[in-house]
């Protein structure tokens, strides 16, 4: 059996809230603190904090729902445009060489947060995969966080 290690995200496993994220990220004011990058009427786009990419973000409904079925219609294409709006602002500031869009429904299917419904967007590299993921058990970010959030913001806005 191979085992793929991602060490990054033990904080992300080790820091759950008692309360849904999404749901408390939606009380806060929008910045760099909560990430929140943008606000639809059904929607909102939200930087993953514990990201696999520089640039790895979520579109999440606004209701506490767990699954793509659960959403009407007007989200669920709200959602569809979001992500879409997404990959053209990450391709524009970071010019990645493709995407993984999709959704985790569920805890066996590998959401971490369960119950209420998102989906990533994560640019992708040719060489995002290196050795240091791979020997060193360490994720190379070349940005930090507020950076990312700092220039997705602004090119979101545009």
């Amino acid at each position: 059996m191979k085992r793929l290690w991602a060490p990054w995200r033990t904080k992300f496993v080790e820091t759950r809230t008692a309360g849904c994220v999404f749901c408390e990220v939606q009380k806060e004011p929008d910045g760099p603190a909560n990430l929140v990058l943008f606000r639809g009427k059904r929607c909102f786009a939200i930087l993953n904090r514990y990201p696999y990419t520089t640039g790895h973000l979520m579109v999440v409904a606004n209701g506490h729902l767990d699954s793509l079925e659960d959403l009407d219609g007007e989200t669920r294409a709200e959602m569809m445009e979001l992500s879409t709006h997404a990959i053209v602002v990450i391709r524009g500031v970071y010019h990645p060489d493709a995407f993984n869009v999709g959704a985790n429904i569920g805890e066996a299917a590998g959401a971490g947060i369960t119950g209420h419904f998102h989906i990533h967007v994560v640019p992708r590299w040719s060489a995002d995969t290196n050795f240091m993921a791979t020997l060193a058990e360490t994720k190379v970010m070349p940005e930090a966080l507020e950076d990312t959030y700092s220039r997705l913001r602004a090119a979101w806005e545009k």
